[in-house]
Formats: C-alpha cells, sequence, structure tokens
C-alpha cells in the first residue's frame, strides 16, 4: 500500500537567478496537521507560472521517496528533502513505471486522478541548483507526475494511498513521458494516448501533433516530435550557403520587386514545400562585410527554379542593396529552403490570409494548389493600401480563376481614385476581425496568416471566433518571433536587437538571420541562448537543458558543440540553443 509521507506546500515568490526575478513556486515546505486539497490547489500552496504549472490539470504534484534515494546516490548529495523537487505529495510507492494516467486513488478525504507527467522545466534545476534536473529528469524516467482533484477533501501525512480504479490504457506515466520526449515511440502508443480521457488538454494537443506530423510522412519514433514543429519537415536539400545565378529582375508594385533564381550549372534546384523561405548572404562591401537576410519563396514550387520578393523598407539595408545593385547575370550566396510554414497535402478548405509584403509565402501555397489542380475550397483574403502598392494583383486572379472552387476578397484601406471597386478589390477598409466573421468561412479549414504582428494578432484572434481550431490556424514571422521566457518576472522594454554589453568577443561569428545582426562569440556566454538573450533578440526557450525542444531553430550553417548533450538530438538541419555554442561561424534562423 502506498503512502502519503509529507504534505508541502509554499506561495510564490520572487527569486533571483541570472541577473532576473523569477516568480515561482517551487519552493515548497513540509506541513503538519491535515491540509485541504481542493480543484486547484492544496490550501497554503500556489504556483507561478500557470502556463506550465498549475491549474485544474496540474493540482497537486507527486514525487516518490525511491526517486529520492536514486537522487541522492546519482548526484551525490544528502540535504535532499521532503519538497526540493517542487512536489506537494511526496508518496513512499506510486513509481512511475506502474502508475497509470487515469488512474484514481483515494488520499484521506479526497480523490484524485492522474493527469500527465510532471513538465520538464528549468525551476526544478534551479531549486536543486542542479541545471542539468530537467535533462536528468527524463533521461532517467524519474518525472514524478500531476493529480486532478476529483473530490475536495482534507489529506495529512501518514495516511493510506488506496487506489480506486485503472485508468483506460494502463498507459505508465513513464511511458508517455517517452513519447513525448524521447525516440522510439509508436504511433500506436500516441493513438492508445489519444483515447484516455483524463489525460490534461496540453498533452492531447502534443500527441495529435505527433499524430499530424505522421500523416506528413514523419518517423514515428523521431525524438521530441510532439514539441516542436520542426519535426516532420524534410531536412534542408544542401548544407550552408551556395551560389544561385540571378535570372531575372521583376517589378510587382511600386515598392515590390522578385528576383528569379536558378543554379549556376542549369541543373535543376531541389523542389521547396509551399511557404518555405530562403535565406540570402550578400557581400555588400570589398572589406567581407556581408548582410543576411530570410525572404519567402512566393513562385510555384516544384519548377526546378525559385523566386523570392523584396519590399523596399526605409533605411532597409538589404533591400536598398537588391534595388541598386542586383542585376539579372549577378550571383547570389543562398542557404537551402527551410520554414515549418508550409502547405501540407490534403482535402480540407484553406484560408489564406496577408497584408501587403506578407502574400508572398501564401500566394507559394496557392501556387501550389492551381498547379495541382486542387478541389479544395480555398479562400484568399488580402489587405493593401492600394492598387500601387498591391503586389501580384493578376497573379493571384489567374490563379484563382484556375480553381474549382476559390474565392477572392480584397480590401483597399486608400483605394487611389484609379482604383475600381469589383475590379481591383472588393471592398473599402481594413481587414478586421469584424470582416472576417462576417464571411462565413468553413469551420474545418486551415488557416494561414502572414503580415505585420498586429495584424497576424488580430487575424488569429478573428479565425478562432469565426468557430477555426487554434491548432489550425498557422502564423509566419518575417522577424524574429515573440519571446517565450516561462517565469521571469515583468516584461522588458522592447529593444532592437543590439551588439551585447561590454568587450566584444574574439570567437566564431553569430548571425541572427530574422533580427539582421551578427555578433562575435564571447566565452562570458554559457549558451547561444544566452548571447541571444544579451543582444535582446527574441528567443523561447523552456527547460535550458535540452529536453523540450522548445528552443530549437534552423541552423542554415556552421557547426555547434553541445553541453550539456541534449536528451534526444534535434532534427537534421537544426539545433538547440539552449546548450550549444558554436564550434565555428554560425547563421541561426533567428
Amino acid at each position: 500500500m502506498a503512502t502519503l509521507i509529507s504534505v508541502n506546500v509554499g506561495i510564490p515568490k520572487d527569486v533571483s537567478w541570472h541577473g532576473r526575478s523569477v516568480y515561482t513556486g517551487v519552493h515548497k515546505q513540509p506541513v503538519s496537521g491535515p491540509r485541504m486539497v481542493r480543484r486547484l490547489n492544496i490550501d497554503g500552496d500556489g504556483q507561478g507560472d500557470l502556463g506550465g504549472h498549475g491549474g485544474e490539470m496540474r493540482a497537486v504534484l507527486v514525487y516518490q521517496l525511491d526517486s529520492y534515494r536514486f537522487w541522492s546516490e546519482e548526484l551525490g548529495r544528502d540535504d535532499l528533502t521532503p519538497g526540493s523537487f517542487g512536489e506537494n505529495f511526496t508518496v513512499d510507492g506510486l513509481p512511475d513505471g506502474e502508475v497509470c494516467i487515469g488512474d484514481r486513488y483515494r488520499v484521506g478525504g479526497a480523490l484524485l486522478e492522474v493527469s500527465q507527467p510532471r513538465v520538464t522545466c528549468y525551476r526544478v534545476g534551479m531549486r536543486l541548483k542542479e541545471p542539468r534536473m530537467a535533462a536528468l529528469l527524463v533521461a532517467h524516467h524519474r518525472p514524478g507526475f500531476y493529480l486532478r482533484v476529483i473530490e475536495e477533501g482534507e489529506v495529512e501525512a501518514g495516511q493510506e494511498i488506496v487506489k480506486v480504479s485503472t485508468g483506460p490504457e494502463a498507459m505508465t506515466v513513464e511511458e508517455i513521458d517517452a513519447v513525448l520526449y524521447l525516440s522510439g515511440h509508436t504511433i500506436d502508443q500516441v493513438r492508445r494516448a489519444l483515447r484516455i480521457p483524463a489525460l490534461s488538454p496540453g498533452w492531447q494537443a502534443s500527441m495529435r501533433d505527433l499524430l499530424e506530423q505522421a500523416d506528413k510522412g514523419a518517423p514515428a519514433s523521431s525524438g521530441s516530435a510532439g514539441l516542436t514543429v520542426a519535426a516532420g519537415v524534410p531536412p534542408p536539400a544542401w548544407r550552408g550557403f551556395r551560389p544561385l545565378t540571378v535570372t531575372d529582375v521583376h517589378p510587382e508594385s511600386e515598392d515590390v520587386i522578385s528576383l528569379s533564381l536558378a543554379a549556376a550549372d542549369g541543373s535543376a534546384l531541389p523542389a521547396a514545400l509551399p511557404g518555405q523561405f530562403l535565406t540570402v548572404r550578400m557581400h555588400t562591401t570589398g572589406d567581407g562585410t556581408s548582410l543576411i537576410r530570410s525572404y519567402s519563396l512566393s513562385g510555384r514550387p516544384g519548377t526546378g527554379t525559385y523566386r523570392i520578393s523584396v519590399k523596399a523598407e526605409p533605411h532597409g539595408l538589404a533591400s536598398t542593396y537588391v534595388r541598386a545593385h542586383v542585376r539579372a547575370g549577378d550571383s547570389l550566396e543562398f542557404a537551402a529552403p527551410r520554414g515549418t510554414f508550409y502547405l501540407p497535402s490534403g482535402d480540407t478548405p484553406v484560408v489564406l490570409v496577408s497584408a501587403g509584403i506578407g502574400a508572398t509565402p501564401v500566394l507559394a501555397m496557392l501556387h501550389s494548389l492551381a498547379s495541382a489542380s486542387s478541389g479544395r475550397q480555398v479562400w484568399w483574403l488580402h489587405a493593401a493600401r492600394n492598387g500601387r502598392e498591391h503586389p501580384f494583383a493578376q497573379e493571384v486572379r489567374d490563379l484563382v480563376a484556375l480553381l474549382a472552387d476559390a474565392r477572392s476578397v480584397v480590401y483597399y484601406s486608400r483605394p487611389d481614385p484609379a482604383d475600381e471597386r469589383g475590379r481591383d478589390y472588393s471592398e473599402a477598409g481594413r481587414l478586421s476581425g469584424e470582416r472576417i466573421l462576417g464571411l462565413g468561412l468553413p469551420t474545418d479549414a486551415d488557416a494561414y496568416v502572414c503580415g505585420p504582428a498586429a495584424f497576424m494578432d488580430d487575424m488569429t484572434d478573428a479565425l478562432v471566433k469565426a468557430g477555426l481550431r487554434p491548432s489550425r490556424v498557422h502564423t509566419e514571422n518575417f522577424s524574429g518571433g515573440p519571446s517565450l521566457t516561462p517565469g521571469i518576472k515583468g516584461t522588458p522594454a522592447v529593444r532592437a536587437p543590439h551588439q551585447p554589453e561590454g568587450d566584444p568577443g574574439t570567437g566564431p561569428s553569430v548571425s541572427f538571420a530574422r533580427s539582421g545582426l551578427t555578433v562575435a562569440w564571447n566565452d562570458d556566454q554559457a549558451s547561444l541562448l544566452e548571447l541571444a538573450e544579451a543582444c535582446d533578440v527574441p528567443v523561447q526557450w523552456s527547460c535550458r537543458t535540452g529536453v523540450c525542444h522548445t528552443c530549437e531553430l534552423a541552423m542554415m550553417s556552421g557547426a555547434v558543440d553541445y553541453s550539456p548533450d541534449p536528451v534526444e538530438p534535434p532534427g537534421e538541419g537544426n539545433i538547440l540553443i539552449c546548450c550549444s555554442r558554436p564550434a565555428q561561424d554560425v547563421v541561426l534562423d533567428l
């Protein structure tokens, strides 16, 4: 019979960590006497970051005495006491290899249900002063697990833990943790997990992602596939940069030009997925200085050539250089097509939403649908200022006309007198959330949205309100995406990416392609993640030890060393910036 050894609680507080303040409830202390277990937590307890911890599905965290004994020996520690792993219940028994998702247990007056394994998180390492801890919990199959409160009631240390029922599918905490975080899982395991009603919504979403990636052809055994949208994307067609020849420079509108590209030897270029991008390195001076930028492919995929389209930006170094200097016959260096924003095959309706130059990746998707004579229902929604600033207008009309079930709705915010409604545009004014709601879009559609950040946020909200599932609304950022820094207190002032403070580094160059910044590596930083943070380059992370793959991104060129080694390697052509350092000059999709 399992036993409740200790009840541990703690109110969230600010903790200093790496020069920042983390608001966290990971510091738990044992309490004596009975405590009421409620729907969201135990009396006297709280969680600092409800995005990763707490809430109804993660009300009570459980960790086992046997794991305490294991870590004491593994880490050479004699200071581990109940609550050290941030758990609410320290128990004797209930090993992760035997407890199943959906199992129900009676403890005192409370009825509790197992909902998911512990979330891998840097804060348990912060609590134990062992940065590797998140990775170690997964690698050694000792995550612990969360409980949902079915019936509230009082509990007390020393009480027996009585099993009431076993979850359907009999899938253990250890097994489902390995499905998400490690390689070697099967699609049958994923389907079993999705048949467990008690599994938390977050883990269900990850399991659905695994199924979708399998449908796209991703190998079922790819590690951490449920954690990153990079899983399932084919590896880059070539490593590093290669020269491509500019075969044509064509104006698309008042402020957009397209470059057609071909292999220097006339061979066919590898096909890209519709919606992916190219990264170009332009040597703008004779001293070796170069600009690195990423541009979406805007032409029809699979033709053996590429097309990118560049908007002239005020004070834009790269776009100014392209307009002033790039001509047909010139050679530029390109990394292979990359990107997770792409249109997979299927038969569901498609909604393509864009503003301005954001049309480029969704235009490639429209080309792909038209070339395949797709019977899918297709909606083209585009916002421009007027006809002079509306690239690809006739091209889109021609493509929409080729599709059996397609419609186009174009909005001009400030139409010129020469612009004719019904010919050049559909409606005057902005493409707003209210207008999205009034279109009657199919709720089973996949939507692809590209444009300024505020536009994408508004469109995403509107599409979800219109009935589309959030997981089926996809967005693409030309610049770096939003930051994800769990638990960090306060929102730092938004600053443009910049050189790090202090003496310049002397190591390999690190180019953040989307941010347009190149800096020299400095050994003062422990990882590429820390360097990006020092430069205010937007980053996303969670575990900081190579487990969760939140920080996984594409590396266009170069090589890195890992310390610590990730629990599972990233996809081919990608790296984990939280635990890597440059071994040579690198170019990152960040």
